[in-house]
């Protein structure tokens, strides 16, 4: 099925000649009237762009004909939205300096807007951005983002946690197709190598309508990196080191774009000892590898563009119980991880006259082997563990292989006035078998079908965009027997729901922005939800599912407002989310294969908070940066008790320095963070209040430019006190096991 899969995916890369038009302008300084270099010209609906050369001038070729926004944009200047007409004669464009940061166009969400255009508020951050800033891997980057924490078991497994939601009410897009990894455990990491990774993108709240199942929560859309500019060829080398868990990360890089075919290549490897807590403890089994492949062809023509990917993820995590041996070792130990992940994805393009129509394709394959631990002697060696390691690795107890096939079309209609609307379907067909002895979800089938409609009205200061959407999935699955010899019935059943989204911006003389957006989500129950029925090995507990489980269903207000001139910005959102029929895990009386046993259940829920912040960057000194984030969230049932894994309450100051640059030495930094996490005074049920703490980190960096080629230099520094501490997140919090000590990192990035 693969390979036919992949024949089909190749053959959808059709081509058709049509002649040729050619997009030509000069970009200056408004005040200056002098050439602006290196300003990024782009249009988001052909996804197409270039950059302006030395006497600011530009060329895009192969543009259909049609009216199109085009966004110039470049560091130290207002980003510029206009609307232009192909054919065009060449155009003249001025660009007012502007000490406010360049505008990103946000993928995310339907209609391809800047952030200050967009109706629904969407935070987006680049991983070098992310990097520069020390964090371990891309579930640890992503906690830099206000709103946005990450629910741990050490440092190699991660997953995403928005406004309190985590695990499937939390969507993960990659390479423009739903990720699907087995991610309803919380022993599961992303699986991704931030490494090829241009930018990531969040959706805080329901995102039914965009994306259906799983979406309840929100949205972690991640951006493959970008091919090489038209007529160009770049190569990179980057390679990290991380003093804590004697880690390390290289990643090589190759790309070349003609004009119309374009060529992408990177492999990345990395690998990490057991990290060290406040202590200067070794948590023993903490340590992982990982070896990532990403590769790209793209082809755009006048009227068509195909973007074919493929990513293969190899990761070797091992699964923590207690502190035990003391190691620099890299190898895991037993129990753990052993999973290989294959992404590929085909996106086309066609674009006709005023419209265009997106059909993306996707296929992943993941092999996910769990290796555990014989009856060992309390005084057994390391060396005794490795030795039962290699005899058990070509048995794992647990042997789970998902595949899935995604769908996604779009067509986007012909502008009607003011009016811009899309209209589409999105599916799924997902596999999953077992192969190992042990089996925590059943050999099962996954239908998914979605329609949709969404629509974008603009006036001068206000915007308002809506839609509607009916989303079916079917489950199937297979009877097996458990391990206390219950036999789990199969089921066969299916699960519909309407959501519907409205939202609405008003913005003011291009400074205050005002949003409220009313959505509706919907999550149907997970296959490890209705038929579990066995030793849950990371939670030291029994789990058991319950067939008859219906829909999670919820409604979110969301207000957003922003303030913001040459010198200072400030934003404030706040929210109210109420899920009916939350799913939770509750204990009973009962004791099986020694372990407690726990049982699904639901109830309503209710999350609310939001987040308030502030950017300083004064004038005359402009190279000074003053940011001051808070967040706050807080989860309840309806009969009573907190929500579990719930993030504390914390606020993120840091100091940011810009330096001027040179022509030999250029965007150097420096910075100086202090993250202040409050008490969790409100645990959820079998959780312990959590003390709060404070974590102080810094780090500076710069590029050294030689013709044509860059030395990128950075170091930074995480928990720089040597804090011990404990993350309400943490899953190694009950153990008494702390987070991650003081940790520093050394980056260094050669590219041409």
């Amino acid at each position: 099925m693969r390979n036919t899969l992949l024949i089909t995916l190749l053959l959808a890369v059709n081509t058709i000649i049509y002649s040729q038009n050619q997009l030509s302008g000069t970009i200056k300084n408004t005040d200056s009237q002098e050439s602006i270099i290196s300003a990024n010209v782009y249009l988001p609906q052909l996804e197409k762009g270039t950059i302006s050369d030395f006497n600011g001038a530009f060329t895009l070729k192969n543009i259909p004909d049609g009216t199109y926004k085009l966004i110039v944009s470049s560091v130290g200047f207002a980003t510029l939205n206009l609307e232009i007409s192909v054919p065009s004669e060449e155009i003249n464009i001025k660009l007012k300096p502007s000490a406010i940061e360049m505008e990103e166009v946000i993928v995310s969400t339907p209609f391809h807007q800047l952030q200050s255009e967009n109706v629904m508020k969407v935070e987006r951050k680049s991983i070098s951005e992310l990097n520069k800033k020390g964090a371990v891997n891309l579930s640890d980057g992503i906690t830099q983002i206000a709103g946005v924490e990450s629910l741990t078991t050490g440092v190699g497994i991660g997953k995403p946690v928005i406004r309190g939601l985590s695990s499937n009410r939390v969507l993960v897009y990659t390479q423009g197709v739903r990720l699907e990894n087995q991610q309803y455990g919380d022993e599961h990491g992303l699986g991704i190598s931030s490494k090829g990774i241009g930018s990531v993108e969040v959706i805080k709240g329901p995102a039914s309508l965009l994306y259906g199942s799983d979406a309840i929560g929100g949205v972690l859309y991640l951006n493959p990196e970008s091919y090489a500019n038209s007529g160009k060829t770049n190569a990179a080398l980057e390679s990290d080191y991380f003093s804590n868990t004697l880690g390390y990360q290289t990643s090589l890089m190759a790309k070349t774009s003609g004009e119309k075919l374009k060529f992408l290549a990177r492999g990345s490897y990395a690998s990490h000892s057991d990290y060290e807590d406040g202590n200067e403890t070794r948590v023993t089994n903490t340590r992982f590898n990982e070896k990532d492949v990403k590769a790209g062809i793209g082809f755009q023509d006048k009227n068509y563009k195909a973007d074919l990917r493929y990513n293969f993820n190899r990761s070797e995590i091992g699964i923590p119980e207690e502190i035990g041996v003391q190691s620099k070792d890299k190898e895991p130990l037993l129990p753990f991880q052993k999973i290989d992940n294959h992404v590929l994805s085909l996106d086309n393009r066609f674009y006709f006259q005023n419209s265009s129509l997106d059909f993306k394709l996707g296929y992943q394959y993941n092999n996910r082997k769990e290796f555990e631990e014989h009856h060992h002697e309390e005084e057994e060696t390391e060396e005794e563990h490795s030795e039962e390691e290699e005899e058990a690795s070509g048995e794992p107890a647990l042997e789970m292989h998902l595949e899935t096939i995604n769908y996604n079309l779009k067509y986007n209609l012909p502008k009607f006035g003011n009016f811009e609307t899309i209209v589409g379907v999105q599916g799924m067909y997902q596999t999953n078998t077992n192969f190992g002895e042990e089996i925590l979800i059943p050999d099962a089938e996954t239908f998914d079908f979605g329609i949709f409609a969404t629509t974008h009205y603009h006036l001068e200061n206000w915007d308002f965009q809506g839609g509607l959407r009916f989303d079916n999935r079917t489950l199937e699955s297979i009877a097996y027997q458990a391990e206390n010899d219950d036999v789990v019935e199969g089921i066969d059943r299916s699960f519909n729901s309407f959501n519907a989204a409205l939202g609405a911006k008003y913005q003011f003389d291009q400074k205050f922005i005002a949003r409220l957006n009313l959505a509706s989500g919907f999550r149907a129950p997970n296959l490890s939800e209705l038929t579990s029925n066995g030793d849950h090995n990371g939670a030291n507990r029994y789990e058991i599912g319950n067939s008859d489980l219906e829909n999670e269903q919820n409604f979110q207000v969301d207000l957003a407002l922003e303030w913001r001139n040459k010198h200072f910005e400030a934003y404030i959102n706040a929210f109210n989310n109420h899920v009916s029929n939350y799913i939770f895990i509750s204990p009973t009386a009962e004791i099986i294969e020694e372990e407690p046993v726990f049982r699904y259940e639901q109830a309503n829920a209710n999350l609310y908070g939001g987040e308030i912040g502030i950017h300083i960057h004064p004038h005359p000194l402009d190279w000074l940066h003053l940011e001051s984030s808070f967040e706050t969230v807080t989860g309840k049932l309806s009969e009573g008790g907190y929500l579990p894994l719930i993030p504390a309450n914390s606020i993120t100051n840091t100091l940011r320095i810009e330096f001027e640059g040179s022509n030999t030495f250029s965007e150097k930094y420096s910075f100086i963070r202090l993250k202040n996490v409050f008490d969790q005074n409100n645990p959820g049920q079998f959780e312990t209040e959590t003390k709060g703490y404070g974590l102080l980190g810094a780090g500076l960096g710069g590029t050294i430019q030689f013709k044509e080629f860059s030395l990128e230099l950075s170091a930074s520094g995480n928990n720089l006190l040597n804090k011990k501490y404990f993350s309400h997140l943490s899953r190694l919090k009950p153990d008494g096991i702390f987070n991650i000590g003081r940790n520093l990192m050394l980056s260094a990035s050669f590219s041409i």
